[in-house]
């Protein structure tokens, strides 16, 4: 998945003092989804709304992962979120600089550089972040990826290299695997998944270069010595394809040994007569026995992909009705809960027929599944529909919508400019929603951001590739072993306004019991004095406080809502973009929100290298 803009290795640990003993006194955030089951809820509660107006910059850090220069610095994204083991939180940066940091002051503990080469050509430049494996024997060890395609096993206390584990402390990810097809598009950007001794880890592939692309194999490692326990491909009927990657967050039911695998769609996104079929299990949640990659059972959100519609969110384990249950955000809008055990929808959902695709050598699913559920964004766009800050743009906007082909929602690209609603950021992206579990809301932020896409004839690609106009955030794809390249854009004006019905983006809170929403609000504002809400990249977090905090959107704020209601009681400038998800954490009866505060380079957002942290006044 490659997000569309919208606006000799040397290894160099620092020197790494000792800590001293760490205090129990901290209540923490210990998975990045704040538990093994990505619900990123807090039972904190010392900022509640009444409090919650009063909090103040306690502390910033700058990791400086931005000095070293290098032609990633562009792409760049600091999507991370900490985890705090002890009094420590440990993150990672767009380079996969490890850090860790003492959480009641954010003075630097330790660092670890991987020593990326910078000057090389990768998909995406970005880490979610890192996992921790507690030894049973004293200590413990992180874990992450590299999007130069690496597995690092760290010791927590001293940031160097657990020489037992691969080859000095690293795997490299491509040979189980008989080598990497790809370098650069194969890659590893969010933290894996732990359950007893088993590390289970994914992959992000930049998956519309080719039609035969790294395939996207789920792999469980020993987290002892990196031995490959098992692996798992999502299409293994699809010999001549390859990606439907899981590139997002994976979750884990710990006391059942199961483990929930969002994949993403087999190569490429656009194009799908070189790989007939429904594709299964490209575009779906997959729970898989931890231990043994066991397949229990698959749930496929949307059949033979034609639109990029992976499913980008981690599986949220929720309880529905007092059954253990699955909910899952998709860049559709739609939320489906599945019962945890089986994969059957809880909530109902019906096979409805979409449109035919018009494109030789296609052939497009007859049927998808459609939630009964409302949807989080519009699913449609009419021209009457258009945004215009003066009715000069609003016009233009209006005949560019009615200029598109388009049949209803899952209708097929063609060989001419075609409307996609919701498109390919979402919906539902990666941040994925966070979930309430005393009142049993869903919180999910959205972006509502129509794109217009067509595929190219192959012998044309070349010549309109060279006369393209990117400006507004146009991008090519050449789908090699395709008939067709393609193109995809943004709806906005030359001005650069975005021509879709506002909000761009919002925040909702959905009845999980129901699907019904229960409210949504814009998230952030592109126009002064107008809630017009932003496209925006990260999640929410929820608190015992009746709060909910989240960054993501384009003008560098991290807000706090109230969850009964929506509105807005707080928010602070940030020092850059906020598109990561925040956390929350407590040390020594003091309670902090922190947030990765270093822009996206894709999105357009102001870059720089801060985790800032905030508190009540002591």
């Amino acid at each position: 998945m490659r997000l569309v803009c919208l606006m000799s290795v040397v290894l160099l640990p620092t020197a790494a003092p000792m800590p001293a003993a760490e205090s129990p006194q901290s209540t923490g955030w210990s998975h990045y989804g704040g538990d093994a089951g990505g619900a990123h809820y807090s039972s904190l509660k010392q900022i509640d709304r009444r409090s919650v107006s009063r909090l103040k910059l306690a502390w910033e850090y700058h990791s400086g992962d931005l000095a070293a220069g290098g032609r990633t610095v562009s792409k760049a994204a600091f999507e991370t979120t900490p985890i705090l083991v002890g009094t420590t939180l440990y993150f990672t940066t767009a380079h996969n600089k490890a850090v860790a940091l003492d959480a009641a002051t954010g003075k630097e503990k330790w660092t670890f550089d991987p020593a990326l080469d910078r000057n090389k050509g990768y998909s995406e430049v970005t880490s979610r972040g890192v996992s921790y494996w507690k030894d049973p024997k004293g200590g413990g060890r992180l874990f992450y990826g590299t999007i130069d395609a690496r597995l690092i096993a760290l010791d927590a206390q001293t940031g160097k290299l657990c020489p037992d584990f691969g080859k000095g402390g690293i795997v490299d990810l491509g040979e189980s695997i008989g080598g990497i097809k790809h370098p650069g598009d194969y890659q590893v950007t969010s933290p894996p998944a732990i359950v007893g001794d088993v590390l289970v880890v994914g992959s992000s592939i930049g998956d519309n270069g080719s039609a035969v692309m790294d395939r996207g194999t789920v792999r469980g490692f020993d987290v002892h010595s990196g031995r490959v326990l098992w692996s798992w491909d999502p299409i293994p009927a699809l010999k001549d394809s390859g990606a439907a990657n899981a590139w997002s967050v994976i979750s884990a039911d710990v006391e059942r040994g199961l483990v929930f695998i969002p994949t993403g769609s087999a190569s490429p996104d656009f194009f799908g007569g070189m790989r007939k079929g429904d594709d299964k299990w490209a575009n779906s949640v997959v729970a898989l026995k931890a231990k043994t990659g066991e397949f229990v059972w698959g749930y496929q959100v949307v059949r033979h992909d034609l639109w990029d519609y992976d499913v980008a969110a981690e599986p949220v384990l929720v309880t529905w009705k007092g059954k253990p249950a699955v909910a899952v955000t998709t860049k559709m809008g739609f939320v489906f809960v599945l019962d945890r055990l089986t994969g059957k929808p809880l909530l109902g959902v019906e096979e409805r027929r979409v449109p035919t695709s018009t494109v030789p050598g296609e052939e497009a699913s007859a049927t998808q599944p459609i939630p009964l559920n409302e949807p989080l964004v519009p699913q449609s766009l009419k021209p009457e529909d258009a945004f215009g800050a003066t009715p000069e743009i609003q016009k233009w906007c209006a005949d560019k919508i009615r200029s598109l082909h388009w049949e209803g929602m899952y209708t097929p690209i063609a060989l001419k400019p075609t409307l996609a609603v919701p498109g390919n950021a979402g919906g539902s992206a990666w941040g994925g929603p966070a979930y309430d579990p005393a009142r049993g809301l869903l919180i999910a932020n959205t972006n509502n951001v129509p794109f217009a896409i067509e595929l190219i004839p192959r012998d044309d690609f070349a010549k309109r590739r060279l006369a393209g106009d990117n400006r507004l955030g146009g991008e090519f794809a050449p789908q090699r072993g395709t008939p067709y390249g393609m193109y995809r854009v943004p709806l906005r004006h030359p001005s650069g306004s975005l021509c879709g019905a506002t909000p761009w983006g919002a925040l909702a809170a959905v009845d999980i019991a129901t699907g019904k929403k229960k409210w949504q609000v814009p998230l952030g504002t592109m126009i002064a004095g107008q809630m017009t809400g932003t496209p925006n990249m990260g999640g929410p977090i929820v608190t015992a406080g009746g709060l909910i905090f989240i960054g993501a959107a384009m003008d560098d704020k991290l807000r706090a809502f109230d969850v009964e209601t929506g509105k807005e009681l707080w928010h602070a400038d940030l020092p850059a973009g906020g598109q990561a998800t925040p956390m929350t954490f407590s040390v020594n009866g003091r309670q902090f929100v922190l947030i990765a505060a270093g822009g996206h380079g894709k999105l357009g957002t102001k870059q720089g290298d801060s985790v800032v942290a905030y508190a009540l006044p002591e």
